[in-house]
């Protein structure tokens, strides 16, 4: 909360200062000096990331509601759940959901995440990625199933991002499991770094992201009411994540990968935090 504070805290002071001061570039009122004029406000940073949103947010929501909701967030991301664009979708349905996402502004980047627990399933998740037209799955797969998705990345040519649960599952807890169970296989084998699971973990997901980075290829990003398994999801800048750190630490590494929203409080009506964690996000992303 101290962060979201001191965020809109200086926010605000800075358009207080914006309203009592002269325009750049008005002349000197008689009786200052130069010292004394407003300076030319310092641009605000480049914002390079990819912006996108997981598609478990919308579990209760259909495609449409789901494309109208990210085209007003200004959202052109999507990472593609079955619950949208089933498994068994035959190619003119891919081809018409794609062509909706794009009349939307929107591009199904990756698809995921999938649960994996035997090699059938993992057969028909590089098969199904591969009929979409995506190079990313975000997936579950067993412990015992990781040589034979090492096998399938390397035969398909894809990037396998692992998806961390925190606490709830004992599989993939935190990054640092992740990484141990793949930094030994291809390098395209790696994580989506979910920082709220990461954190309810017990781990420091900027740290995390600074440590492990060359394996995480997707990132979900959410906050979280609490460092521990009791922690809930909440709207971005509400929790326990410190993110102008985490911005900072995504510039210094600079990661590439997309930052998709997976935001998980009140599911059945989501509209009003979804929107003041994408603003959130994007304020800080822009001046951190």
């Amino acid at each position: 909360m101290s962060n979201r504070r001191s965020f809109l805290k200086k926010s605000i002071a800075g358009v207080a200062l914006l309203g009592a001061a002269p325009l750049v570039g008005e002349p000197l009122v008689a009786g200052t000096s130069e010292s004394n004029a407003v300076k030319p406000k310092a641009a605000k940073a480049v914002n390079p990331f990819q912006l996108g949103m997981a598609g478990f947010t919308f579990v209760n929501f259909d495609l449409e509601t789901t494309l109208k909701t990210l085209k007003s967030l200004d959202v052109h991301y999507l990472c593609i759940k079955d619950f949208h664009l089933p498994f068994k979708s035959t190619d003119e349905e891919i081809k018409a959901f794609h062509e909706k996402c794009a009349s939307y502004g929107v591009t199904g980047y990756a698809v995921g995440p999938i649960y994996m627990k035997t090699k059938e399933e993992v057969d028909r998740g590089f098969e199904y990625a591969k009929r979409v037209g995506v190079k990313l799955i975000v997936g579950v797969p067993g412990y015992d199933l990781l040589p034979y998705v090492d096998e399938k990345v390397k035969a398909y040519d894809f990037h396998y991002a692992i998806h961390l649960h925190g606490p709830d599952i004992k599989e993939y807890p935190d990054a640092k499991d992740a990484w141990e169970h793949t930094k030994d296989l291809d390098p395209r084998m790696g994580m989506c770094l979910d920082i709220g699971h990461d954190l309810r973990n017990g781990c420091d997901p900027v740290a995390d992201l600074k440590k492990y980075h060359t394996r995480v290829f997707d990132m979900h990003i959410k906050d979280v009411t609490d460092s521990t398994k009791a922690g809930r999801g909440i709207e971005i800048g509400r929790g326990k994540i410190d993110f102008p750190a985490l911005v900072k630490m995504m510039r210094k590494i600079n990661y590439t990968g997309k930052c998709s929203l997976e935001y998980e409080k009140d599911m059945k009506d989501p509209f009003l935090g979804i929107a003041e964690s994408i603003g959130y996000f994007k304020a800080v992303s822009d001046y951190a």
